[in-house]
Formats: C-alpha cells, sequence, structure tokens
C-alpha cells in the first residue's frame, strides 16, 4: 500500500510523454517530415538561407547550405560511403536572417570600436540576439530512416503508441492525497510497466514506463519569485529520436543539456577542486582534454548574427599546436612544432615583441644564440603576393618616424620583381631586387646598376663608378675661369697619409680641410674626385692653349730665320 500512496504522490509532478524533445515539440523552424529515403524540413519562418549540420557515428559530420526558398533536406545517399552505418544522428538546423547593409555596416563598426553596449543594442533592434535554430535526432536502421509516425507495440499494461500524449491511470476521484509527510523506508517504482514484487537491487527510486519524465513545475505566482518550469527527460518519445537524457527549461523551450546514449566514460568530469576533464578523470589542470588523436576545440561563428561565418579549431598533437581557419581551405596560419625554445614569441606589458627574448628592447627584437643563423628570410613563391616584412604604426599611412622593409613583388613596379625594400613615411629609400642590384634614394623603382642612386649616380657592372653629371640634375651652371681654377691648383697640398681605421694601407691625396675653398665641401670632412679633376682640366686646357701659342710663336720665328 505505501507504494501505490507513494506513486500517486510522485505522479502529481511528473507530465504526459511529449511528441518530441526540445526544440522538435515547438517545432521553432519547421516541420520535420520523415520517409524511409529521406528527412526534409517544412520552413515555417522568412530567412535569408538555412544551414543543416549533421553528427553521427564514427565522427561523421554533413553540412549544407539551403537558400531562400528552397527544402532543407538529409538523404540516405548524403552519408555517402556510410550508407550502411545504422544508428542515431543528430540534427541542427539553423536560420540565418536577413540582415540589413546599414545593420551589417554599423554592427561592424560597434565591433572594431569595442562598443559592448551598442553592438547589443543593433542586434537587439534588428530581431538577432536569439538565433533561431532546431535540433533533435534521426535514426537510420537497414539503409532506412526510422519514421516518426511508427508506434510501438502495447505491452503489459502499456496504453498504446509511444508518442500518446494522454494517459489515465485512475479516475480524478481516486487519487489518494497525503496531507502529511510521507516516509518511505524501501525501494518505489513509479510508472505504468511497475509490476509487484518488482526487483529493485539497489535502485532507490525506479521510473519505468516508455516515456520517463521528472518535471519540476514551481506554483510560484508572486511578484519576484523564480517560477521557471525544469524537467529532466529520457529519451525522445517519438520513432526514430535519440536515445539521450536531457535538462530541459520548459518555459524556455530549450534544452540546455544533453547527454546521449553511448557516450563514452569521463565525457565530462568534474574532480573535487573543481577542475573539468574531458574524457579524462584526473585532469591536472582547470580544463583538461583527452584524446588519442588530436585533441582540439572548434570556435564556429554562423551569420545569424550579422557578421560573416567564420570557423577556427585550435589543437594540438605529436607534431604541432596549431590554429586551422577552416573557413578558408582548412590553412594553418599559426604553428608551434614540439621543443620550440622558451620566449620563440614574447610580448612584453608595453607591447614589444621578443623573436628568442623574453625581455624586448624595440617594438620587434630579434635574438638568435646561432651565430650562422639568418635573422629573417623571405622565400616568394606566388609571384605576385610574395611574402612581405612590414614596421610601422598604425593607421592608413606610415609616421613620419616609422619605416619598413618589404619583400615582394609589385605589380605596380618595372620588373624584375620580387624585391627587398626599405621605406620611411611611404616613401621608399633603398631596395635590393632579385639580380642583387641596389637601388638607393627616393623614387629608385628599379635599379639597373649593381649600385644606382636616384640622383643617376651609379656602379657599372664592369666596377667603374660613374657620378650623375646630366645638365637635367644640375642647376647654376657657370664657366670656370683659368685663374680660379690655377689659384685653387697652387694652393693644393698632395700629401702622403694612412687611415685610422686601416693603418696598414697608405694612400696619396689631400686633406679636406686645407684644400682651397674652391674644391672644399660644406663641411670639410671629405673631397670629390671630380672638383678636383675640374681644376686640373682647366688648368691643363689653360696650359695647352699656351703651350700652343708659344708652339706657333716658334713657328712664325723659324720661319723668318730661314
Amino acid at each position: 500500500m505505501r507504494t501505490w500512496k507513494f506513486a500517486a504522490a510522485l505522479l502529481l509532478i511528473t507530465t504526459p510523454a511529449a511528441a518530441a524533445s526540445g526544440t522538435d515539440a515547438a517545432q521553432s523552424v519547421g516541420r520535420m517530415r520523415v520517409t524511409a529515403a529521406a528527412v526534409e524540413w517544412q520552413i515555417a519562418v522568412a530567412n535569408e538561407k538555412l544551414i543543416l549540420t549533421v553528427s553521427g557515428p564514427r565522427d561523421f559530420a554533413f553540412t549544407k547550405e539551403f537558400p531562400n526558398g528552397s527544402q532543407p533536406s538529409f538523404r540516405i545517399e548524403d552519408l555517402g560511403a556510410r550508407m550502411l552505418l545504422d544508428g542515431t544522428y543528430q540534427y541542427d538546423l539553423r536560420v540565418i536572417p536577413r540582415v540589413a547593409d546599414e545593420v551589417r555596416k554599423n554592427l561592424l563598426a560597434a565591433r572594431d570600436s569595442g562598443d559592448a553596449d551598442e553592438l547589443g543594442r543593433i542586434q537587439r533592434e534588428a530581431g538577432l540576439d536569439r538565433p533561431l535554430f532546431q535540433s533533435g535526432a534521426l535514426t537510420i536502421r537497414n539503409r532506412a530512416f526510422v519514421s516518426d509516425g511508427e508506434s510501438e507495440s502495447a505491452n503489459g499494461n502499456r496504453l498504446g503508441p509511444r508518442a500518446t500524449a494522454t494517459r489515465t491511470l485512475k479516475p480524478a476521484p481516486n487519487d489518494q492525497v497525503i496531507p502529511d509527510d510521507l516516509i518511505v523506508q524501501g525501494s518505489e517504482c513509479v510508472g505504468l510497466d511497475c509490476v509487484n514484487n518488482e526487483a529493485f537491487g539497489f535502485d532507490t527510486l525506479r521510473l519505468k514506463e516508455n516515456n520517463t519524465r521528472i518535471k519540476f513545475q514551481d506554483t510560484s505566482t508572486s511578484a519576484g519569485f523564480p517560477a521557471n518550469v525544469w524537467q529532466l527527460t529520457a529519451n525522445d518519445s517519438t520513432s526514430g529520436g535519440a536515445n539521450k537524457f536531457s535538462i530541459e527549461d520548459i518555459t524556455g523551450a530549450k534544452v540546455p543539456v544533453t547527454v546521449t546514449a553511448g557516450a563514452p566514460t569521463n565525457s565530462f568530469f568534474i574532480d573535487s577542486i573543481g577542475r573539468v576533464g574531458l574524457r579524462t578523470s584526473t585532469p591536472v589542470k582547470d580544463l583538461q582534454i583527452h584524446n588519442s588523436d588530436t585533441p582540439a576545440i572548434r570556435f564556429e561563428q554562423d551569420s545569424a548574427g550579422g557578421f560573416t561565418a567564420q570557423t577556427w579549431d585550435v589543437a594540438g598533437n605529436e607534431a604541432n599546436f596549431f590554429v586551422r581557419d577552416v573557413t578558408n581551405g582548412s590553412r594553418l596560419p599559426l604553428r608551434i612544432r614540439p621543443g620550440a625554445p622558451t620566449s620563440s614569441i614574447d610580448i612584453s606589458p608595453n607591447g614589444d615583441v621578443g623573436l628568442g627574448t623574453a625581455s624586448p628592447q624595440a617594438h620587434l627584437d630579434v635574438r638568435t644564440t646561432n651565430a650562422g643563423a639568418d635573422v629573417f628570410q623571405a622565400i616568394g613563391v606566388d609571384p605576385v603576393a610574395g611574402p612581405s616584412f612590414n614596421f610601422g604604426y598604425s593607421g592608413a599611412s606610415f609616421g613620419r618616424s616609422s619605416g619598413f622593409f618589404n619583400v615582394r613583388p609589385d605589380a605596380s613596379a618595372i620588373a624584375p620583381n620580387p624585391s627587398l625594400r626599405f621605406a620611411v613615411a611611404n616613401v621608399q629609400y633603398m631596395m635590393i631586387d632579385n639580380q642583387g642590384y641596389l637601388g638607393i634614394g627616393a623614387g629608385m623603382a628599379d635599379p639597373l646598376f649593381p649600385i644606382h642612386h636616384a640622383n643617376g649616380a651609379y656602379l657599372s657592372v664592369g666596377g667603374v663608378w660613374t657620378n650623375a653629371s646630366s645638365r637635367a640634375y644640375k642647376q647654376d651652371i657657370a664657366e670656370l675661369s683659368a685663374d680660379e681654377a690655377e689659384c685653387a691648383l697652387e694652393n693644393l697640398k698632395p700629401i702622403k697619409y694612412a687611415f685610422k681605421a686601416d693603418p696598414s694601407e697608405h694612400h696619396l691625396g689631400f686633406v679636406a680641410e686645407d684644400v682651397p675653398d674652391l674644391v672644399a665641401t660644406s663641411d670639410r670632412k671629405g673631397l670629390s674626385a671630380m672638383d678636383i679633376v675640374a681644376v686640373l682640366t682647366k688648368v691643363v686646357q689653360e696650359q695647352q692653349q699656351t703651350i700652343e701659342n708659344l708652339t706657333r710663336r716658334v713657328d712664325e720665328l723659324d720661319r723668318s730665320h730661314r
């Protein structure tokens, strides 16, 4: 008798079986139709497109986009080589709403500025704050989908189809109400399939029938008191549904927690000090993910919030720790190999970056203990978009004191390319092309000689230095007088000397501080050989003219004496 009384009391907090669990029951996106060959959804909401994702046994994964107006479906042939693989498959059907260009622009601006409040306001006003989706389970048996229209045969005291929504245990007048505490010193069985002399084993409370649910129905009505209704649900109630255990938010029509049958031991484990293990019962850090092959985390952003869809993976294995750009061809823009030394990349509190050092002394500080190692190496594979290194202030253009060097082919530059380029304030001042030619000076885009300056001076292939001497480069052109040249030549004092940097090598020349003003530089620290050549040329010309005049006079005197 005590068992029946407890069962009757427990029935006060249980509910009839639902036709489906989770969002399927709410039919928030569309009505699902199941046949042996396919599952289709009749869409009931406006959308830009829909994204269907299906996952299943042995890491099966399927994703497909359906444009507005089309009917999402998942067919047996979509399984490909896994057509013979029976089991339960989970699906997720997400709605991507239409987003006006102006809204998208405002969203991006708010995200770039870091204004979370403004971002939330824009999403709420555009109806993007609650992405709409529908999820559930599909079952494949004998190469066919199990239809949700199938019914389970009556058995014992069951009332018929598994999805029956109405059940009556006894007429209402026969309900037992216990207006006092109820203490049961034994085990209890509640459900239509409980029998006399039930073998409980170690069970204290058993729910036994083809739909087992426990609902927590808060009856609070006073303002300020929480009244959300929750439910523990074991298994879907429809044929072809999922074998799973869920915590359901009945009031919000959501299923925040689900565990599917077959999940491995310690799929989710919390130890005594709050550390979380995924597939391990011995986490040694706050979160530990254990897997025999490449444990990973996926970051998946869909476009339901108004932003461009993007998926990233962060993972690690014996080969590397990496970040994968799944959306763009599964590229690996970041990889760290096992054994990489400490501070391979080190960012200081002020934003300075050290490569090979934990204490960078500049915005980028590169160090190595290998004396023969290259500091930078760039190899261009793409002839149009080769590798580059850029240094400078952020913004549309570099600041006055900033600079960069760039290894790249320049589509706008004259061949040959690629090249190594150095620039300051967006003005290029030096480059080395792919022949090894060095170009110096603003505007030198394509050196034609081993060393070629923008002012026209160059070192020839044969090793001859040629000064820039075109009239186009000069101004204030005037003839050098003989008197100026002779005066300068007379005051030039040739010397023998050795440079302090190399005392072993001796030279002939002049001291810059001692030469005449005509050939002196403004700082009197250097000399131009061409200036002295010009003086000598003028003096020699005058001497040659004198020699020619004297020769004529000698000839005239010689003729007169004949």
